[in-house]
């Protein structure tokens, strides 16, 4: 059996008298790609924010890495081994490429402010350290000869493959990837598929929220399905496909996404 890196245990998270989260459980195997899926309102984005620190739990628990993951800021689920994108691209339009992924790596770096101001050799090989890092990173999702140009000049799907690089800067164990196939062509699709594959080959496990059914039939190893912020599937691409239960949420009309 394989082991597990991550588990959720009865989790709740209730907004007023909205209950976005209802004893939601899920244990996702290390190395794995991890898909959770649902109709708009389902609640999917609520339980990566309570998992990364943007909200706490009114209920249920979380297992990452043999401990309690008990985080009480979205940096400290950084500094655990947990990385995440986000629905809407959040770049530094204003930065460079390199610095983007640079930015990322921080959460891996020593140095403090008195090494920032009077930088001794530590902290100058520390900063070299973090450049070559991050540009093999760029090399790693095919934005190398991009890294000097401003993150806003990249096309949309150019930036969806940059934000990973920023979280893979972390050297996360978990990568939680939220809707990165949205707004991108078919060509973009299949390059993501490949990028995604590729990360997890490289011994890191993917959490993966999206939309588009073709992509994660394709790469998703194992499925969680939520309606209305419960759990109704929990299986194989191909167990998935054929439950009762998800084909009548799918195709029983969409509603507003809760938060």
């Amino acid at each position: 059996m394989s082991k597990m890196i991550f588990t959720a245990d009865g989790v709740t998270k209730k907004f007023g008298g909205v209950t976005a989260l209802d004893s939601v459980s899920m244990k996702i195997p290390k190395d794995s790609i991890f898909g959770l899926i649902g109709p708009n309102g389902a609640g999917k984005t609520t339980f990566f924010n309570t998992l990364t620190g943007l909200y706490q739990v009114d209920g249920g628990n979380f297992t990452f890495d043999d401990k309690p993951l008990n985080v009480k800021a979205p940096h400290e689920v950084a500094e655990v081994g947990i990385a995440r994108t986000f629905q809407n691209i959040r770049l530094f339009g204003e930065m460079s490429v390199l610095e983007n992924v640079m930015v990322g790596r921080h959460v891996r770096t020593k140095a403090g402010a008195f090494g920032a101001i009077f930088r001794p050799p530590s902290v100058r090989r520390e900063e070299a350290e973090t450049e070559a890092r991050s540009r093999e990173l760029l090399a790693y999702v095919g934005l190398e000869r991009r890294a000097g140009e401003k993150s806003r000049t990249l096309a949309y799907g150019e930036q969806r493959r940059l934000e990973i690089a920023r979280a893979l800067a972390t050297d996360p164990k978990l990568i939680a990837l939220d809707e990165p196939a949205a707004g991108m062509n078919a060509t973009e699709t299949v390059e993501l598929r490949k990028l995604i594959e590729r990360i997890a080959k490289d011994g890191k496990t993917v959490l993966l929220i999206e939309h588009d059914m073709r992509l994660v039939m394709n790469v998703c190893h194992h499925i969680v399905v939520l309606d209305y912020g419960k759990k109704i599937a929990d299986g194989t691409p191909a167990h998935i496909q054929k439950d009762a239960a998800v084909i009548k949420a799918y195709l029983g009309g969409a509603h507003g996404e809760t938060k």
